[in-house]
């Protein structure tokens, strides 16, 4: 029986970069993910919390604040933000090895709608700006 496909994705037909020819302009790769707030500092703190990762007082630009990953990096950005363009459907998914766990620590963090766990491995909640996120063990 065929797994989820997020799980199909994640676990799939992965290429090392060095199997993916680089001839094009454009490079196969993604740079950053954006992810519009209303305010940058409130963001930038509530995802923080979320992923983990050390709070900094750093705005580039004043609109902009940058959560360093693994892999490829979140940009929050207040100038992009308004009620049109906030995820209604999540646009990637965040990891984890232990999902419920990971839907303990969403419920604390005072996240907008949250979903029920998915086929045991996934669920979708919203950030305080709406944004539909989701995470995934996979």
């Amino acid at each position: 029986m065929a797994g989820h496909a997020s799980e199909e994705l994640s676990k799939g037909d992965k290429k090392s970069t060095t199997d993916i020819k680089k001839d094009g302009a454009i490079l196969p790769e993604i740079g950053t993910v954006f992810i519009p707030v209303q305010d940058i500092r409130q963001g930038a703190m509530w995802y923080s919390r979320l992923l983990a990762v050390p709070y900094k007082e750093e705005f580039p630009h004043d609109h902009l604040y940058i959560l360093p990953l693994s892999g490829v990096n979140i940009v929050l950005d207040s100038k992009r933000y308004n009620q049109e363009s906030i995820y209604k459907n999540p646009v990637f998914h965040l990891n984890t090895n232990d999902i419920h766990e990971a839907y303990l620590q969403v419920q604390e963090m005072e996240a907008g709608w949250i979903g029920s766990i998915e086929h045991g491995h996934y669920f979708s909640f919203q950030d305080p700006d709406g944004n539909m996120l989701m995470i995934c063990q996979c």
